[in-house]
């Protein structure tokens, strides 16, 4: 194909990227993951920090899994310092679907405690993926000052990310569930029964768990 034909395409596609419908910038995301090249992948990142359609922000994470890690990871790891909550968390999303461990180290306990729920739950999946063998028990104690944060879907990706590190979780749990707040006991509680029944549901194990601090409270107060 000629060298025009071919940068008039690349232009088409990035303008398809910005276009005002979604469904063109779905496509055009499409196009990108299916002949990946790496001149998009400065537009597939900024797009991924203002993108307001969960759908596209999907199909441009998995455009950017679609090229090579050596180009998309550093790129990435820059946005995961940015001001934005969205570039944060979305760039947290797409390392963690690409796996690099080399990314890793840019998973921080700031990041793992940000204030903007989907930034800490982004983070909270990246850091199961990328955990490197050995240091899961370090991860889990961070992890567990989180515990009864926020509504029950934080919750339950709190809960999924924990149970994902295994039974090296259980000690921190337990010290959880003698926690002076009554909702970090139960959300202990309620991950602890996940990870010793994972089909038992996160909506039947919380509310068990609130039957057992309450009877706990009620017998202290009798």
């Amino acid at each position: 194909m000629p060298k025009q034909d071919t940068d008039t395409d690349t232009m088409r596609v990035l303008q398809g990227l910005e276009d005002s419908r979604s469904s063109v910038r779905l496509r055009a995301a499409l196009v990108v993951g299916t002949t990946p090249d790496s001149r998009y992948i400065d537009k597939l990142v900024e797009r991924c920090a203002i993108e307001p359609e969960f759908y596209v922000r999907e199909m441009l994470t998995w455009a950017l899994t679609r090229h090579a890690p050596s180009s998309t990871v550093p790129e990435l790891l820059d946005e995961v310092r940015s001001e934005r909550a969205q570039a944060r968390s979305q760039a947290l999303h797409t390392l963690s679907k690409i796996g690099d461990r080399q990314a890793w180290p840019a998973i921080t306990r700031a990041l793992l405690t940000d204030s903007d729920d989907e930034v800490a739950r982004s983070a909270w999946r990246a850091a199961v993926a990328l955990v490197p063998e050995g240091e899961e028990a370090e991860l889990a104690a961070v992890l567990a000052t989180q515990l009864g944060r926020g509504e029950r879907e934080t919750q339950l990706s709190l809960s999924r990310a924990l149970v994902a590190l295994g039974e090296v979780i259980t000690p921190t749990l337990r010290a959880a569930m003698t926690a002076l707040d009554a909702r970090v006991r139960q959300h202990a509680l309620a991950t602890d029964r996940l990870l010793r029944d994972p089909d038992a549901g996160f909506e039947f194990a919380i509310e068990e768990a609130k039957r057992i601090v309450a009877l706990g409270r009620n017998s202290e107060e009798g």
